[in-house]
């Protein structure tokens, strides 16, 4: 609940930024805290952060300390609500009987965080501070983080704390209604007319001053001896010196759709895997997946579970922080996704090509936001996937294509605009073509939602 609001506020204040969102209350950030962060398995994937309990002086070799200056200003007032409604109905006539089944879902969480302030360490009067001075290599963290691939180590140089007490509130219904007329013929059914079941919950969270919720780091670049470096410029990376610095160029709009096609060509053969795999278990796949698509938490912690499995670890699913019957479907994926690759001794390894090919797809679903995540997880019918496949070919080729008559409905197109537009691709209708555009400077996200749709197509091809 915490985790959502302050990922909620970090994409209303600062979408795209520097910012990244507290997950939890017990987490010790402060200025100079040492995070370690975890770069993606694949490239487009946004790393992930994990607060130690050290600070930049318990690294130093030495015993003085560095004493950060930091500046403190205010930052905005912030109150936010968000929710949504899932509702649906059945109703079925037969000779002797009827039924008609309902429900209704909603959910709305409000962050109250008040008036926030911003605290920035003085990175000048760090720089001199840091002058000459070097880590020790011996450290227990150092060692750790080292050993590990595709982590490194990072500061955190700004944070934005609440000032008075504030709350956060979620607020859940869930109700169904069920009536029916039917036969006294059959006996093995009790069904009582009119009957419902609703579920209510209201949680409130009392968070106290001095909280939090939002953090900026700069990243280390370390050398063998120890000396260090402070990454100043956004396209360098740190690391250990055995990793050497990193330059990252983001995807422009120039050439673009070139990109794409160039990736998705690329991972043609992840896509072949998929559609390869016997109906039927493309088909309990796509229904697992479709479930857990409703909560990100959901499909977070399916990405943390076939990350394990394709390190040839064996996770436990009961430490995942998510429902009962999330936990049954996430265990039945990675069982399916076995089973396959022993049924296929083609695909080389333990359902190697099989798993990375789902694990490229539950990766491209974690990036989307959360709006994307909720919009492809409506559309997960074969027929409009399909629809969204030839509109990613789209984007992805000359930029227009033909509307394609009733295929494309108004409810498909304008969820399949939100869904682009969430992922800087526009789409949109002149005369009789469709056409699409990316955004300048749009990131990795237009080939994020391309590989999502292109992946889950595959699962549906057939089905």
């Amino acid at each position: 609940m915490f985790s959502v609001a302050t990922r909620n506020f970090v994409e209303e204040v600062d979408r795209g930024g520097a910012l990244i969102p507290v997950c939890s209350l017990n987490e010790p950030i402060s200025a100079l805290s040492v995070v370690v962060k975890r770069k993606g398995f694949w490239f487009w994937q946004r790393p992930k952060y994990q607060p130690t309990d050290f600070n930049l002086s318990d690294l130093l070799a030495g015993d003085a300390p560095i004493k950060p200056d930091v500046i403190e200003t205010d930052f905005i007032k912030y109150s936010g609500t968000f929710g949504d409604n899932l509702q649906g109905s059945i109703n079925a006539s037969f000779i002797n009987n009827s039924v008609n089944v309902a429900g209704k879902d909603s959910s709305k969480l409000q962050s109250s965080f008040g008036s926030l302030k911003k605290e920035e360490v003085d990175v000048q009067k760090l720089l001199r501070a840091c002058k000459g001075r070097v880590l020790d290599m011996s450290h227990c963290l150092i060692q750790q983080v080292k050993e590990k691939p595709r982590r490194i180590c990072v500061i955190v140089k700004e944070r934005i704390v609440t000032t008075q007490p504030c709350s956060v509130i979620e607020e859940v219904q869930q109700g169904g209604h069920c009536g029916g007329n039917c036969s006294p013929k059959i006996s093995k059914f009790l069904l009582k007319e009119n009957a419902s079941l609703s579920k209510d919950s209201n949680v409130s969270m009392e968070i106290p001053p001095k909280t939090t919720i939002a953090y900026a780091v700069i990243e280390l670049e370390i050398r063998h001896d120890g000396h260090f470096e402070l990454c100043l410029v956004s396209d360098v990376r740190g690391g250990f010196e055995v990793d050497g610095p990193v330059k990252m160029e983001p995807l422009s709009s120039s050439g673009a759709q070139n990109s794409l096609q160039q990736e998705l060509d690329n991972l043609k053969d992840h896509f072949q895997v998929l559609s390869g795999l016997p109906a039927a278990t493309r088909s309990a796949l796509l229904q697992l997946l479709s479930q857990l698509m409703q909560n990100r938490a959901a499909v977070s912690a399916l990405q943390h579970t076939l990350e394990q499995v394709c390190l040839d670890k064996k996770p436990d699913l009961s430490d995942l922080k998510v429902t009962e019957s999330q936990q049954q479907n996430i265990k039945s994926i990675v069982e399916l996704l076995e089973q396959s690759g022993r049924e296929d001794p083609a695909q080389g390894g333990p359902a190697t090509s099989v798993l990375t090919a789902f694990h490229l797809l539950t990766s491209t679903l974690e990036e989307l936001p959360d709006d994307g995540l909720a919009v492809l997880g409506m559309c997960c019918s074969p027929e409009a996937l399909h629809t969204l496949e030839r509109l990613v070919q789209c984007v992805s080729g000359s930029g227009e294509t033909p509307q394609g008559g009733a295929e494309l409905t108004q409810d498909i197109f304008e969820k399949t605009r939100h869904l682009f537009a969430v992922s800087n691709v526009s789409l949109k209708k002149e005369g009789s073509m469709l056409k699409t555009e990316i955004t300048p400077q749009p990131g990795h996200l237009p080939l994020v939602v391309c590989m999502a749709v292109t992946s889950l197509a595959s699962l549906a091809r057939g089905v």
